[in-house]
């Protein structure tokens, strides 16, 4: 990785984007795809694609998604504190202590998610449970609700933990928001390998990142019905089982710096998997393989049934501490799955059709 491309990196994982506000976030990637793509265009709710032109018009799509979860102010009372609620999946239990970036009227705030001291929960300490939402209260240095509105603050404005990216040990990444803003810095970089290629691809690439991800996945589903590709290569992260206390017959096996991950099941095309497979093999990429039943959770459950159905398959970057604000993924996962994607759109000819045969 070129000390460009990590600064790319760590700007797109620093930058607050959450699930419905992350038209910051698409900005940052835009602009670094605009270098490279054919074109770069969004859609009405702020889904992003850079398109690379190939000898036909066939298109293979490379997508992820550019949200991450955070919390939206639900009330403020008449002494100043703020109290939230969820945007996506975000963990209460990690909440209390915390540093937030609220995204205000006026700029981002500062804020503080109150921690009562452990002195004064002595009487509850025995039995303590995690803390629900609504009894996580915030403090941004105001007395009063009027104090509040002073600072560009209301009910509805999304907020997102303070902290940034950093390496640690030789080979890892922690940041907040690697789920999934390492899936558009991922499908960037193989678009740029290919654009950089001395043989022009035969099929059009079309890079998404997509909307809404965390709430259902909206927003693929929009832009896939919008753009109708041939073909399809999801990339988001999945679960590292390789830390204390998780049982593999339970969660399956996936470990840390072991190469990405492959999903067999419902919304994935055997054929497309197949192809995938051979691509690893051909370029000694390692694999890990992870099975889904009728869901994987990703995004590919909104794109493969669009329209006429389109051939998918899921390419998982494995992640520790997901949905926290010390997400850990490997940098050499990360370069594996840029170069299995870039390989995977490489192999496509005039020949491939993705469609099941009697």
């Amino acid at each position: 990785m070129t000390k460009a491309e990590k600064s790319f990196l760590f700007q797109l994982l620093e930058t607050p984007s959450p699930t419905g506000f992350e038209m910051p976030g698409q900005r940052v990637w835009a602009s670094y795809l605009k270098k490279f793509a054919d074109s770069v265009e969004c859609d009405a709710y702020g889904s992003t694609w850079a398109t690379l032109k190939g000898k036909s018009k066939k298109v293979v799509m490379l997508e992820a998604h550019a949200d991450e979860i955070g919390y939206m102010v639900k009330h403020i009372s008449k002494e100043g504190f703020l109290y939230l609620d969820r945007v996506g999946g975000s963990d209460a239990a990690t909440g209390r202590g915390r540093r937030l970036q609220i995204l205000g009227d006026q700029g981002t705030v500062e804020g503080i998610i109150g921690n009562t001291a452990i002195h004064l929960r002595r009487d509850v300490l025995a039995n303590e449970k995690a803390p629900k939402i609504h009894e996580l209260w915030v403090d941004v240095g105001a007395s009063s609700e009027e104090e509040v509105a002073e600072m560009g603050l209301r009910v509805g404005h999304p907020a997102v933990y303070a902290d940034g990216a950093m390496d640690l040990g030789k080979d890892r990444l922690v940041s907040r928001a690697v789920d999934n803003r390492i899936g558009g810095f991922i499908i960037a970089q193989a678009m740029k390998k290919l654009a950089a290629a001395k043989t022009k691809p035969y099929y059009t690439i079309i890079c998404l990142n997509a909307v809404q991800e965390e709430i259902g996945g909206y927003g693929a589903k929009m832009a896939t019905h919008r753009l109708q590709p041939d073909v399809c290569l999801c990339t988001d992260v999945t679960h590292a089982t390789d830390t204390p206390g998780l049982s593999h017959p339970m969660y399956g096996k996936v470990t840390l710096g072991g190469g990405p991950s492959i999903t067999h099941g419902t919304a994935s095309h055997p054929m497309v998997v197949e192809r995938l497979l051979e691509v690893a093999k051909k370029s000694k990429i390692p694999l890990q393989h992870e099975a889904s039943s009728r869901f994987t959770g990703t995004d590919t459950d909104s794109i493969y049934h669009s329209r006429d159905g389109v051939p998918s398959a899921l390419v998982s970057l494995p992640l520790r501490c997901m949905h926290s604000v010390v997400e850990m993924a490997d940098y050499r996962d990360i370069q594996q799955t840029i170069d299995l994607m870039a390989g995977f759109v490489a192999d496509l000819g005039a020949k491939d059709r993705f469609h099941q045969s009697l």
